[in-house]
């Protein structure tokens, strides 16, 4: 018998369930950028690093450079943490390699935005992160099944603006939950 077909979770929050211990995705919440038959990626987004977007752009040696970009350098997943992944609301830029996820977000990875950004001519809005969370076909929807994640469409409020330490609980919160009622049978929502 063929399984169901999983409805794409692309655009959603990924909740870490209180029985996920596994490092980085510990009380986690990664959103998910990507999501098909092939398989589905994401970007944790409330796992800042001691390292600020300013020294990240100084590494580059951007001539010009402005600093005054001390947020945090987020560690979005345990794949490519060489790399740079620019979560960022969408605007009427064009950059030389995004992936639309919505209307309003995209995700970038080539050098063109953090020269922008650099230069504070970037995105309104962004989150910068080192390496990505991925998942091979059909492996993040036996990890839904066996309660491994709680999954709730995503908000840009708690994308954006909410403090990373209280993304969790502000994503909860649009289900009228907290994360101590979370249990380890909880599930998709």
């Amino acid at each position: 018998m063929k399984p169901t077909a999983f409805p794409s979770l692309k655009n959603h929050f990924l909740i870490a369930l209180p029985g996920l211990r596994d490092g980085i995705f510990t009380h986690s919440i990664t959103y998910l950028c990507e999501h098909d038959d092939q398989g589905a990626m994401g970007i944790v987004i409330n796992r800042p690093t001691d390292m600020e977007v300013d020294e990240i752009l100084e590494q580059l040696d951007i001539d010009g450079q402005i600093f005054e970009h001390p947020e945090p350098v987020f560690a979005g997943g345990p794949v490519h943490t060489d790399r740079g992944f620019v979560l960022h609301r969408r605007d009427h830029q064009k950059w030389d390699a995004s992936i639309e996820v919505t209307d309003t977000v995209a995700l970038t990875t080539s050098l063109d935005i953090l020269e922008a950004i650099a230069h504070n001519l970037g995105p309104s809005q962004c989150l910068i992160a080192l390496g990505y969370a991925g998942w091979d076909a059909g492996q993040l929807e036996e990890e839904i099944q066996s309660n491994t994640w709680l999954t709730l469409p995503a908000d840009e409020e708690v994308l954006f603006n909410v403090p990373s330490d209280k993304k969790v609980d502000a994503a909860l919160a649009m289900l009228g939950i907290t994360f101590s009622q979370l249990g380890s049978d909880s599930g998709h929502a």
